[in-house]
């Protein structure tokens, strides 16, 4: 009997030969960014943060809808600057997705009433703002900066479960008051640590998509939980290229795409909810800049070491990258740019393609001609790759 190793070379060598050696980059994928400066109550400073938005050929902006703990309904204040944005979109027909999400790990829904109130929360606003189509629930589940606690007392896994309950929930009641909305799940950090007691509480995205699967599987559901995947496939720094491949580890990023898609397959292929073909979304991806003197007025703070800011140039050439390495990959319905915007805290994400005074860096030209070459399919991509899926089942490579 032929040794795994060779079995799986022939394989890959047969997908090799079945599949076009180039393809040209996906024309559907949308493009835009994630940028909250539109949600505003007041309809003028919404249309006009949005025509910066589209002037920099952005084609959605996602936007967040915050819960708090006892709330069943969107609070007035936040309903009219998100049906304020709403309508700004429809008139400059940018799509609007909004992500759904407590303000920090410490309104974490965790009980049952908490996750009741959730769901109500997000069908309200399925109800109340009805030409927002998509949405993304959650935010970063996998960190304790945004969910708490993510270990048990045995050192296990409560956060991917608590959240894959959570998003059953509010799937079924968003769905039973528009079973044609767009819902997203995962929003997941590309990093963590997965060991409990470090002073920073995180699961790395390998393992929590695995968990998220284990915890649905024990459902024993038979209906999905979502239609789509985001995830945040940010660099280490922003010094950091979008084709790193990272090679060992759990850490995930846009170079590692079959890893994401070999997960997604290994969680919920066989089951209601779609797994290897699930459509995903990068709702964050963003690469800081230098600021130029004449612009630091603009900006207060202190920027962290890690961040390790690039100029406009790699900026730019990193963007385009990223939306050409997108566009090639199958599943990815989706690529959003974090900001449109800089934020004038130098602790925060400058990384934009408008500096924080609302004047375009040099990378807003590159970034424009980017989308317009995707949409318009003058990309060529190279050779597909062979995931764990190429063939219906999981390819096992046994090393002694």
């Amino acid at each position: 009997m032929p040794h795994p190793r060779y079995v799986i070379a022939l394989l890959s060598a047969l997908a090799a030969l079945a599949s076009p050696t180039a393809a040209l980059a996906s024309a559907n994928m949308f493009m835009g960014a994630a940028e909250d400066e539109g949600r505003n109550a007041d309809p003028q400073v919404a249309m006009t943060k949005m025509e910066l938005a589209k002037a920099a050929g952005f084609d959605t902006i996602r936007i967040t809808a915050n819960w708090s703990t006892g709330e069943n309904a969107v609070p007035p204040d936040q309903l009219q600057a998100l049906q304020s944005i709403a309508a700004a979109g429809l008139f400059l027909d940018i799509r609007i997705i909004a992500t759904v999400m407590p303000i920090g790990s410490r309104v974490t829904p965790l009980t049952a009433t908490a996750k009741a109130q959730f769901a109500r929360f997000s069908a309200d606003l399925v109800r109340r703002v009805p030409s927002i189509r998509e949405y993304i629930i959650g935010n970063e589940p996998n960190l304790n900066r945004y969910w708490l606690p993510q270990f048990g007392p045995s050192g296990d896994d409560v956060a991917a479960p608590g959240y894959v309950q959570l998003l059953a929930r509010t799937y079924d009641a968003m769905k039973a008051v528009d079973p044609k909305v767009f819902i997203n799940g995962g929003s997941v950090s590309p990093r963590g640590i997965d060991r409990p007691g470090t002073g920073r509480d995180t699961h790395s995205p390998t393992a929590f998509i695995t968990d998220m699967g284990i915890a649905y599987r024990a459902m024993k559901r038979t209906r999905p939980i979502m239609d789509g995947f985001a995830f945040h496939p940010y660099g280490e720094s922003s010094s950091t290229s979008p084709s790193f491949v990272h090679t060992i580890g759990t850490s995930l990023g846009l170079a590692d795409y079959p890893k994401l898609v070999s997960l997604l397959g290994k969680a919920f292929n066989g089951t209601a909810q779609k797994g290897s073909t699930l459509p995903i979304v990068y709702d964050e991806y963003g690469v800081d800049t230098q600021i130029p003197v004449a612009k630091r007025s603009f900006y207060g703070g202190t920027e962290p070491a890690t961040t390790k800011p690039v100029t406009e140039g790699v900026q730019a050439a990193y963007y385009d990258e990223a939306l050409r390495m997108a566009a090639c990959q199958p599943t990815v319905r989706g690529f959003l740019i974090f900001h449109v915007t800089d934020e004038t805290d130098f602790n925060r994400w400058q990384s934009g393609v408008y500096y924080a005074d609302g004047t375009p860096k040099s990378s807003r030209a590159t970034v424009k001609a980017s989308i317009n070459a995707v949409r318009a399919g003058a990309y060529e991509c190279g050779e597909p790759p062979v995931t764990d899926e190429t063939f219906g089942w999981v390819l096992i490579s046994h090393s002694h």
